[in-house]
């Protein structure tokens, strides 16, 4: 079992940076992709970016493509998402998830994963 806690949402203007975390319990992390999605109201959840167990494969939706940054920190059982050049359209709950995937790959589909956390709001004023 992997508890997820996400961190770091808050209120930001267009044009601003968030840097959301991700921390899990349990001392097997660095087995796990883990990915971020998001969901904003009325839409349904979309993948935003994801990281293999060892950190060297990373993805990333389009639309956030060259602003956002995925990383992780095995060490710390944390993963991050460092969010640039916000725009109104990031606005959403963003969730982290985790899963146990054949070598370092990662999956952009939400039913692949197994752990999700509550989420965290980030909300983007234009």
């Amino acid at each position: 079992q992997v508890q997820l806690v996400e961190s770091g949402g808050g209120l930001v203007q267009a044009g601003g940076s968030l840097r959301l975390s991700c921390t899990a319990s349990g001392r097997t992390f660095s087995s796990y992709a883990m990915g971020w999605f998001r969901q904003a109201p009325g839409k349904e959840r979309e993948f935003v970016a994801a990281i293999g167990r060892g950190g060297g494969s990373t993805g990333y939706a389009d639309s956030v493509k060259g602003r956002f940054i995925i990383s992780r920190d095995n060490a710390k059982n944390t993963v991050y998402l460092q969010m640039n050049s916000l725009k109104p359209e990031d606005t959403a709950v963003y969730y982290c998830a985790a899963a146990r995937f054949y070598r370092s790959t990662w999956s952009q589909e939400g039913f692949a994963y197994d752990y999700w956390g509550q989420g965290t709001q980030v909300t983007v004023s234009s």
